[in-house]
């Protein structure tokens, strides 16, 4: 590269980090003054599924595996996390790590089963393994059936915080979905983020170069699972209750649809999708208009019109302009 390219790169350069760092101050004044703005448990329920959606988003969007069983991460670490925390009483921060530790082992097993089929064959056989789980929760004693684990206590962060305080639930869910969302930032920009995605683009190629793609897949999904129980956790110590609705196969569709709305692939896309999922379905809820419908039939504007997802098309005309 001759002097003159370098020195024209070096002003976008710092222009685009200047950009995304002032974004980024922007992004974060808003979320810490939002419960100011509106409903801080509605905030809430948007966090815990945007981490969600990015975690589901690791393995579809990076891995190209395309999961129909995340519920039975989600639901299943809700579950643990509310009965820690009612019935065995942990303190907060155990009753969040059993259930994501719980996540972990059932992604770790569900991946072991799945992970060498592909395609159609993969998503089946998740969505049977998510349906053993959502059985179990139907059955299972302490799930309490339809009626779920009710009354769950928040209790207290590091023993002194009482999360009885919504504001300061919200701040707890803030700061573990930021955590969250690191350490997908950097997984998927570290060597193993890239190998991830040269197994999506051309796993033949991968293998020639003597690596093995299903271990990759494995511990991408066992990783997704556990952000996704962890995700699912926060949300049941917050809202005070674990459902069978957290559990179902149409939670794992859901899912899918933020991701798909958003742009996969992205950073920025599940985050998108996963808000304006949540965000049509709270505005919905009371206009007496079938939200099942609204919903599918503004993403199948949205595929019609950014075929990339929302974000997805932003990011490609940037780049073009870019070029």
């Amino acid at each position: 590269m001759n002097m003159t390219a370098l020195s024209s790169s070096l002003p976008k350069s710092n222009l685009a980090r200047s950009i995304g760092l002032a974004l980024l101050i922007l992004v974060a004044s808003i979320l810490l003054l939002a419960p100011l703005l509106t409903y801080p448990l509605y905030l809430i329920k948007i966090l815990c599924f945007v981490l969600f959606a990015a975690a589901f988003n690791l393995v579809l969007g990076y891995a190209g595996l395309l999961s129909f069983g995340h519920a039975a991460f989600f639901g299943g670490g809700a579950y643990i996390a509310a009965h820690a925390a009612k019935v065995w009483q942990l303190p907060f921060e155990l009753a969040i790590l059993a259930g994501t530790a719980f996540a972990t082992i059932v992604g770790f097993i569900f991946g072991a089963i799945a992970i060498r089929r592909h395609g159609i064959y993969f998503a089946m056989i998740t969505l049977a393994l998510a349906q053993m789980i959502y059985f179990l929760a139907v059955q299972m004693p302490f799930t309490g059936g339809e009626d779920g684990i009710q009354s769950v206590p928040r209790g207290y962060l590091l023993g002194i915080v009482n999360l009885e305080n919504i504001t300061a639930m919200y701040y707890t869910v803030l700061g573990g979905t930021a955590l969250g969302l690191v350490i997908i930032w950097r997984t998927v920009n570290s060597p193993f983020g890239h190998t991830l995605s040269a197994i999506r683009e051309n796993e033949t190629r991968v293998i020639s170069l003597g690596l093995k793609p299903e271990r990759y897949k494995l511990i991408a999904f066992t990783l997704s699972a556990a952000l996704s129980g962890f995700a699912g956790s926060m949300k049941a110590i917050a809202f005070q209750l674990a459902s069978l609705v957290d559990v179902t196969w149409h939670m794992s569709g859901e899912v899918i649809l933020m991701t798909l709305l958003g742009g996969m692939g992205t950073l920025i896309g599940p985050i998108v999708g996963a808000t304006v999922v949540v965000g049509l379905e709270h505005f919905l809820a009371t206009s007496g208009l079938p939200i099942t419908f609204i919903i599918g039939l503004f993403f199948v504007v949205c595929v019609m019109m950014f075929r990339r997802g929302v974000f997805g098309e932003l990011k490609h005309f940037l780049q073009r302009g870019q070029a």
